[in-house]
């Protein structure tokens, strides 16, 4: 494969064999941005030397894959083991031979899916490094730069993959976003695997939901609404997001039942039962 051109914003990747364009296409999109001072490519390659791999485990038996210092967004993919194979959540933008060398150790990579365009970034080097497919929601086909033939499309809302795992389209932050549901995860009461489509934050009685996160971009309330009701049906003890420590350990389907609902408040004008006294327009 040659070597690709990386976004030092988002770290999508780019096929090295052609220049690549004047902006990144995941980054000039209102979801995303380019830096005040330009857009600014790396090669994959040379990126390696100044990033070195983070592998460890993160909770319920995930192990996290990441780079250490982070790159790009900073976040770190997941290793879902299960006894018919091992599913990479969501990716990274740079792939070490230490890292195929431990995840070989760990039984491979038999698929790699994604829960949104932000992080597919090097799935096309995984996928080759692995002979893994990658799967990816329809509804996200034209964010792809750079295509590989293991890619794989998928419709609907709900897509099972193998060892009880499958994958659900929640939408929101993309058409397409995705999220796993392990339904083995903590001891049988079930993990949902969510990057940013359903966002861990500091406070985590609540996760939270955008359209932007950088540029601070709601989502409709209709949209939040949907979330929550693609998620409803599945058993969710616990929620890890797309970084390093971003976890809610216990009453994961109670989490997402409340924050939905304060989502719907606050839009209201309304927060824990009350009005919000908000000033009226100027003029």
């Amino acid at each position: 494969m040659v070597d690709p051109h990386v976004c030092l914003t988002c770290g999508a990747h780019l096929p090295g064999d052609t220049p690549p364009p004047a902006l990144c296409p995941i980054c000039d999109e209102p979801r995303q941005y380019v830096e005040e001072t330009g857009q600014a490519w790396g090669r994959h390659d040379a990126l390696l030397a100044g990033h070195g791999p983070r592998i460890e485990e993160e909770a319920f038996g995930l192990v996290g894959v990441g780079l250490e210092p982070p790159l790009a967004i900073g976040q770190r993919a997941l290793l879902v083991r299960t006894p018919e194979g091992n599913v990479l959540w969501d990716c990274v933008p740079l792939l070490h031979d230490a890292t195929v060398a431990r995840l070989r150790e760990l039984g491979g990579v038999r698929a790699i899916a994604v829960s949104h365009p932000h992080f597919t970034t090097g799935v096309a080097r995984f996928a080759a490094a692995f002979d893994a497919d990658v799967v990816l929601h329809a509804a996200d086909r034209a964010f792809v730069t750079h295509p590989h033939p293991r890619l794989r499309f998928w419709d609907g809302e709900r897509q099972p993959l193998f060892g009880g795992v499958e994958l659900v389209r929640a939408g929101g932050h993309f058409p397409g976003g995705t999220v796993l549901h392990w339904p083995a995860g903590a001891n049988g009461r079930g993990v949902l695997l969510t990057g940013d489509i359903v966002m861990v934050v500091p406070d985590r009685r609540y996760v939270a939901f955008m359209y932007s996160y950088p540029n601070l971009i709601p989502l409709p309330v209709r949209e939040v609404e949907r979330i929550g009701a693609a998620l409803e049906p599945l058993a969710v003890e616990a929620i890890v997001g797309g970084w390093w420590g971003r976890v809610v350990a216990a009453d994961g389907k109670d989490v997402v039942r409340r924050s939905v609902e304060r989502y719907r408040q606050a839009v209201a004008g309304r927060l824990d039962g009350a009005s919000v006294p908000w000033p009226d327009a100027p003029g």
